[in-house]
């Protein structure tokens, strides 16, 4: 069998940007977890361990190298046999009784000896065995921690199977559906199969063609005639080889040419979750603070740019008010978030906010250059110019109390996101991985589904 070569790739390139990401968030968090304000909130404190350790874990899995390859599937479906054929030994436990392996078990793989890929292969109980909450459990965290799944069927494909492929189609990573035991069907039958599998999902990207592979891991031994030189004539049991190469090429030219990119995908959207689930957290512990502070920053600025008799100058006073509430709704939640990062969001906000805060901005610009006529007038004596200062005042100071107040409710929820954006954010590294990627690749194909769920 002749092995791909390696194409040249951006991988080292991810590599390297993904681990200081991740070293960055390290130092982020660790640093909130520490100070004195949040010390004495356990349960806050479990959540900042654990996400802290899943950054660890994955950091130092970009040190290593090492890609995760999971396979999944019913019982039955030969997914033992599948990982022992890759690795060409029997080293994981098959047989003819249903739900052999009853917990998830992991080999590391060599795919050749001039290989410098570190694989580790991990079997799993069958999808469909007792104790589906935690199974399903079990499913979800171990292809969390995949960089490529496996998804082992034999035959047509079931109810069951359709929706456990569904769901791991929803963790984002690069899948090959595996027809298995084909030897137990005539070709004819074979090809039908194979063709319903490639019309999978009715219209919906639930598989490509081109990521369906027909093996034989453990093709069943054949009778087979054998005639003596002395004429007699006896029948022995022979196992064939198994039909494997396919699917290990297809692996191979995976790993040679995207392997790097995706381990460092893999590790930037676990390190995106991991963030999330921290600012959740950080969000809950200091909800009532962060409310008094969006009220209060709601009234001061009311108040300076309702007061600010100078047109234009009002409303850079009330965006200014607007990003510095954003660092200070940042700072309570102990998140590092630079002026530029603020001014960021705060655009974010503003065109995402359906014309609400735009048409203040219009408002407010009107009602400042009334107001500044109404302060000239005044000036001069006029009551009437008072008056329109006045009104005008108010009308602009209720329109930027408003709009503070809206920028403190969405800054919350996209303060949720976690320390996810800026030049070394794992947002901003995903979304570069997956526009460097060229067409026709994995990570090509996964950028619609990663984008979508953003």
């Amino acid at each position: 069998m002749n092995t791909p070569q390696p194409k040249p790739n951006r991988g080292d390139s991810h590599i390297n940007s993904a681990k200081g990401s991740l070293r960055q968030s390290l130092t982020w968090y660790s640093h909130i977890r520490r100070q004195p304000q949040l010390s004495k909130d356990t349960q806050l404190q479990t959540t900042l361990q654990k996400q802290l350790d899943t950054l660890t874990g994955n950091l130092n899995k970009l040190d290593t190298g090492i890609i995760r390859i999971a396979a999944f599937g019913l019982v039955s479906r030969g997914k033992s046999s599948v990982l022992n054929a890759l690795m060409e030994q029997k080293i994981l436990q098959t047989g003819p009784i249903n739900g052999i392996t009853q917990w998830p078990r992991t080999v590391r793989w060599t795919p050749n000896p001039d290989s410098k890929i570190i694989v580790e292969l991990t079997d799993t109980p069958g999808l469909d065995e007792v104790e589906g909450e935690s199974r399903a459990q079990m499913a979800k965290d171990i292809a969390r921690q995949s960089d490529l799944i496996l998804f082992i069927v034999a035959g047509d494909i079931t109810r069951t199977e359709y929706k456990a492929l569904t769901e791991l189609r929803k963790t984002q990573k690069p899948l090959i559906l595996v027809f298995n035991k084909i030897d137990l069907y005539p070709e004819q039958d074979r090809n039908a199969i194979y063709q319903q599998l490639q019309e999978l999902g009715s219209g919906e990207t639930i598989i490509l063609p081109d990521e369906i592979v027909m093996v034989a891991a453990e093709p069943i031994p054949l009778q087979v005639r054998v005639e003596w030189p002395d004429g007699r004539i006896t029948y022995e049991w022979e196992t064939p080889e198994p039909i494997i190469d396919e699917l290990k090429l297809k692996i191979l030219e995976i790993l040679n040419s995207e392997g790097k990119s995706l381990l460092a995908l893999n590790a930037l959207i676990q390190a995106k979750t991991a963030q999330t689930n921290i600012a959740q957290k950080l969000l809950q512990s200091r909800e009532e603070a962060a409310e008094k502070l969006i009220w209060d920053f709601a009234k001061y600025k009311a108040l300076a740019v309702g007061l600010n008799p100078i047109a234009f100058f009002d409303l850079l006073g009330g965006i200014g008010a607007d990003l510095i509430l954003i660092r200070s709704l940042a700072k309570l939640y102990g998140l590092p978030m630079t002026g530029y990062e603020a001014s960021k969001l705060w655009k974010t906000i503003l065109f995402s906010s359906g014309g609400l805060l735009l048409g203040e901005l219009g408002s407010g610009l009107i009602l400042g250059i009334g107001k500044t006529a109404g302060a000239a007038a005044g000036g001069m004596g006029d009551g009437m110019g008072i008056a329109t200062f006045a009104g005008s005042a108010i009308a602009q100071g209720s329109f930027a109390g408003y709009g503070a107040y809206s920028v403190g409710q969405a800054a919350k929820i996209y303060l949720e996101q976690g320390c996810t954006w800026g030049p070394m954010g794992p947002d901003t590294i995903i979304q570069t991985i997956l526009n460097q990627a060229e067409p026709d690749t994995i990570i090509a194909r996964l950028k619609q589904e990663i984008f979508n769920r953003r």
